[in-house]
């Protein structure tokens, strides 16, 4: 068991966060289903070792390995802006398990328009949690507009899915597979925006490279909701559609079709098997701490850094949000 070294940060990252692969490690770490399932009282006693690590109060025989272990239950539950406790549905270690399970449904039940509209909406009630608990926090949104984003990507992911479902009823039959796909990246497209409107709205804050307060910027919002866009739809891609090519082929032999009451959990574990390793993939896409230039920024803003801090800062900071 390796002691604590001396001038250990404990906020640190353990890899390099200006590399993919670095990022990918770090996301693995903390997307890691397994923390899912650890006791509300484990998460509170990381949380407390890790405030205390910060503060310089190490208890006694504390290994590297255990503050490590609980940089990881901390990073996996608590939310990096506020240090909030973040609902276990909307956590990214809960992306494996709860949209395996919604992912495989909506595959596998995609044939009428009474189980399109019911089982997108459940994943856009399930984006929903997850949009909001991953915002800026320092962005905070009322319940009116919560609603009105909840409203409207269910809307628009329902137009898609109930659209293309009745326009591919003559299209080969895996077009019509690939129809839930089409419809969680129209809702993503719509949700995660109106999720974070007040971002857009209001503006992000921005800081320097020494965490040092700049400002708020609507662009930096922009480029950051984004990349968060992009991130999902990546993060749902592979699945959506390598899988209903692999159904397609695999449902054409006889073994399967004496086992069709098997093929919607198959298809389950299957999107488990995606997602396992496409969830931290796609939130390792972009760095967590996203830079935008300085000439990259709204005037007023631009202007207002120059004046303080003359060409000393060439980037401004931001969490992007996952």
């Amino acid at each position: 068991m390796a002691t604590v070294s001396l001038g250990f940060n404990i906020d640190s990252p353990r890899w390099d966060q200006s590399t993919f692969v670095g990022r990918l490690k770090h996301f693995l770490n903390i997307t890691d289903p397994r923390t899912v399932l650890v006791p509300e009282e484990e998460l509170d006693r990381a949380k407390a070792l890790v405030e205390g690590c910060r503060a310089g109060l190490v208890p006694p025989g504390s290994s590297q390995e255990q503050l490590l272990y609980a940089k990881k239950l901390y990073d996996s539950a608590f939310h990096p802006d506020s240090g909030e406790k973040m609902n276990f549905i909307g956590r990214m270690s809960f992306q494996v398990p709860g949209g395996m399970a919604i992912t495989g449904c909506m595959l596998q039940f995609y044939r009428t328009v009474p189980a399109v509209v019911f089982w997108q909406w459940v994943n856009q009630s399930f984006n929903a949690f997850v949009n909001y608990t991953n915002r800026n926090a320092a962005s905070p949104i009322s319940l009116r507009q919560i609603g009105v984003a909840y409203v409207t990507a269910t809307g628009a992911a329902l137009a898609t899915a109930v659209g293309l479902n009745l326009y591919t009823k003559r299209a080969p039959p895996l077009v019509a597979r690939w129809v839930p796909f089409a419809a969680v990246a129209a809702a993503n497209c719509v949700n995660i925006p109106m999720m974070r409107q007040q971002e857009i709205i209001n503006g992000i804050t921005v800081t320097d490279e020494n965490n040092n307060e700049l400002g708020r910027s609507r662009r930096a919002a922009v480029k950051g909701i984004a990349q968060v866009v992009l991130s999902r739809i990546t993060m749902a891609a592979p699945g959506m559609i390598i899988l209903p090519i692999i159904m397609e082929r695999l449902e054409k032999f006889t073994f399967m079709q004496r086992i069709r009451v098997l093929h919607g959990p198959l298809q389950v574990l299957l999107c488990g098997g995606f997602l396992l390793f496409m969830v931290p993939a796609a939130c390792a896409l972009f760095p967590q701490q996203c830079s935008l230039a300085l000439a990259d920024l709204e005037v007023e803003l631009r202007d207002s850094i120059m004046a303080k801090h003359g060409d000393k800062v060439p980037y401004v900071y931001f969490n992007k949000g996952l």
